[in-house]
């Protein structure tokens, strides 16, 4: 064989596995994005039984306004910042807004059903009971999204991270994707919703 006849086949076993390279990181990276569009439908459910929640206990608790608006504020962030890192769900900075948005979210739902506690007649309500049932069930949901997404997510880095994939990764517009991680310690556990 000449010596052009070489060069021609090292040339399409680069081409070959570029391409191949290509590929895997295109099918690990709508993987990921099809696992964080699984925590969005949990997150948008949540988002929609949470007005539903307020409602019933303002009837309950007339002096906790406050409380009230503070969940409405943080449920609105939230999903403000879902949609954006539904836009993206690679994003760094929109994961980590949606990370922080998510834990101010839990905090301001936590102070509500801290509350809750002093209202027996609210603890008793059928319909109470069900939406926390249902928020309780949706938590769940959402953390088993997001352990799928962080699943992907890593198999995603961990693809376009190792030799050789990391020298044409970049040049093939393969950023490195962000985990969904909740900052606060405190935040990371579901908050209680039980009146029973």
């Amino acid at each position: 064989m000449s010596g052009m006849m070489y060069a021609l086949i090292v040339i399409a076993v680069i081409v070959l596995f570029v391409i191949t390279t290509y590929n895997k990181l295109v099918a690990l990276r709508n993987r990921f994005k099809n696992a964080f569009a699984q925590i969005d439908v949990q997150l948008k459910r949540r988002y929609d039984l949470i007005p539903n929640l307020v409602e019933v206990a303002k009837g309950y608790m007339k002096h906790e306004k406050d409380t009230f608006e503070a969940v409405v504020n943080a449920r609105n962030s939230a999903l403000s910042a879902s949609n954006q890192a539904a836009q993206n769900p690679g994003d760094p900075d929109a994961m980590k807004k949606l990370g922080q948005a998510e834990s101010n979210l839990g905090g301001a739902l936590g102070r509500l059903f801290a509350l809750s506690e002093a209202y027996p007649d609210l603890k008793a309500n059928a319909n109470m009971m069900q939406l926390s049932e249902e928020l309780t069930t949706t938590e769940n949901r959402v953390a088993f999204a997001r352990q799928a997404f962080n699943d992907a997510v890593m198999a995603y880095n961990t693809a376009r991270e190792t030799f050789p994939a990391v020298v044409f990764a970049g040049a093939l517009g393969f950023r490195e994707a962000q985990l969904f991680a909740i900052e606060n310690e405190a935040e990371k556990i579901a908050p209680k919703v039980s009146f029973t």
